[in-house]
């Protein structure tokens, strides 16, 4: 195996071994570059067929869930992804077929693809494994020369991230067809020989339609349960029976909790789902009783330690230990070999382990953190943010967010929220913000000086607000009082960057180190235009930001 698409790997320039930092088998690794390769197949003609006017959704969904189950720590399972491979060789043949049935009605002569587009992955998982050496990352980078392959790679993982996003609003019911054509393309451009200059308007044009993509999301999210708001969440445990959900996925949290209605059973969030407990959809179930533990790198302590059943709904799962591997549950795209997996919605298993731990002996003292600043409530007090920047109340605003992780440094994220000055406002997102969103930092004139946005796609609403605050001020996002101090770890962080650098935002500050499928020379073209530069310290770079 080789990967280095995500910031833990090993020595910080790749995973070239028997098992990935986060736990993924070479086996995993080899099949999931795989998968890849046979959905840049699918790609190439379903993008034909879409100029053509024609375009299935059971086709753009089928690469959107294959994009997204090879996300780091989604699907760690090798038979789940050797099935998934069968499966997309008939999805291509799905595609040809609706190119051929196009091309016909058209009267046009169909071009010849070739390369994924006509690929066999061999009769057995043996044989796909042992081409893995000529369709994966080393090979692609063999093939198209350094630059050229580390652009494919930001492109390639910029569309893994944006495929998580877009899973998330079709589970909700919502589809757009240009996104999906716009993927298509992408990959079609990825499985061919393109130059370096087309190559960088291909990652930030991927940047752009991402942002179309959180826009889904997001009017997904509120069409279902409405827009968040201010809300203080329990972050201790209350006696009784418990189930903890980790992930993403808010209709599973939806569907979990009308299931457990009148059980006697609490359900608490787990890192990414901390935001489901300001949708007033979602916190109207009574029993929705708070969040509990942190990010996602501490969920083999935390898990061990929780005394109920656990479902992971998206990626970020991690091996589970045997304490908890009983009690533990996948949904979704989700899996690992061994973990029960519930594919039809119907959590009777998830609920019987529930009632069968031991829950909660004892009310644990009330603790309480305040989420829910999404961009419907910010903006409803923008009137009030521009009188303070105005008065010279508020002088600056960071935004301190992103993916968290493990490996050491990122602790910078805690000591520079921890220093921020106390007439400062901070925004932040993702599970990055576990880093210090348990701390006390006061308001200023009854705005709280720290503002959860959401997840880690409600990076549209830090969007929106910037977006309206610069209008408010007659200049664009970079003449604003505001920075952006980033952590990230994997694929979907690697799209939200793309769509930062689409907007032109410059100069963020990005840790705790650089992608390793970055090479000098595209770092340098980021440098130049957009002048990111990597987190040195907190006190350094807060002096630089504001003097």
């Amino acid at each position: 195996m080789f990967c280095y698409q995500c910031e833990q790997t090993a020595k910080g320039t790749g995973c070239n071994m028997q098992m990935g930092v986060c736990g993924k088998s070479a086996p995993s690794a080899d099949l999931q570059d795989a998968i890849f390769y046979l959905v840049e197949g699918v790609s190439l003609y379903a993008y034909q067929a879409g100029l053509l006017g024609k375009q299935e959704k059971d086709i753009d969904r089928a690469v959107v869930e294959a994009l997204f189950t090879t996300v780091t720590n989604v699907n760690f399972d090798e038979d789940k992804l050797y099935g998934l491979l069968e499966k997309l060789i008939g999805v291509r043949g799905q595609a040809k077929a609706l190119y051929e049935a196009a091309a016909r009605e058209k009267g046009v002569t169909m071009i010849e693809l070739g390369g994924p587009a006509v690929w066999h992955p061999g009769k057995n998982k043996e044989e796909v494994l042992r081409q893995a050496g000529e369709i994966g990352v080393q090979a692609r980078m063999r093939a198209n020369g350094e630059t050229a392959a580390s652009l494919k790679e930001v492109t390639a993982y910029g569309l893994k991230g944006m495929a998580a996003y877009l899973d998330h609003a079709m589970v909700l019911g919502l589809y757009d067809k240009d996104i999906c054509l716009f993927v298509h393309e992408a990959l079609s451009a990825l499985a061919k020989e393109v130059g370096v200059p087309d190559l960088i308007a291909l990652a930030l044009k991927t940047g752009e339609v991402n942002i179309k993509t959180m826009e889904l999301l997001d009017k997904a999210n509120t069409s279902a349960y409405g827009h968040p708001e201010p809300t203080k969440v329990r972050v201790t445990g209350k006696k009784g029976k418990a189930i903890l959900v980790s992930g993403h996925d808010l209709k599973d949290l939806k569907m979990l909790l009308e299931q457990t209605q009148g059980k006697g059973i609490n359900i608490y969030t787990h890192g990414e789902m901390l935001p489901a407990n300001a949708y007033p959809g979602l916190k109207k179930h009574s029993h929705l009783a708070g969040n509990y533990g942190g990010a996602w790198q501490d969920q083999q302590k935390e898990f061990a330690a929780f005394p109920g059943a656990i479902l992971m709904t998206t990626n970020c799962i991690q091996k589970p230990v045997d304490s908890y591997k009983g009690r533990i549950f996948t949904s979704g795209l989700v899996a690992w070999p061994g973990v029960r997996h519930i594919a039809d919605g119907n959590f009777a298993a998830v609920i019987e382990a529930a009632l069968a731990a031991e829950g909660f002996s004892a009310d644990e003292e009330e603790t309480y953190i305040t989420i829910g600043f999404a961009h419907n409530t910010v903006l409803n007090a923008a009137g009030k943010v521009v009188e303070l920047v105005k008065t010279g109340k508020i002088r600056h605003f960071f935004l301190i967010g992103g993916c968290d992780g493990a490996k050491s440094g990122r602790n910078y994220y805690t000591d520079f929220a921890q220093a921020v000055p106390d007439d400062c406002v901070i925004l932040t997102l993702a599970c990055g913000k576990y880093r210090f969103n348990k701390l006390e930092f006061g308001d200023i004139e009854g705005l709280p000086r720290l503002l959860d946005v959401g997840q880690c796609n409600d990076a549209y609403s830090a969007v929106v607000i910037a977006k309206a605050l610069a209008e408010a001020f007659g200049t664009d996002v970079n003449g604003l009082p505001l920075s952006l101090i980033l952590s990230w770890y994997e694929q979907k962080a690697v799209v939200i960057l793309l769509s930062l650098l689409h907007l032109g935002i410059k100069n963020i500050r990005l840790g705790p180190s650089l992608p390793a499928f970055i090479n000098p020379a595209v770092l340098d073209v980021l440098v130049k235009n957009f002048n990111i530069m990597p987190v040195k310290s907190a006190e350094e770079d807060l002096k630089a930001i504001l003097g």
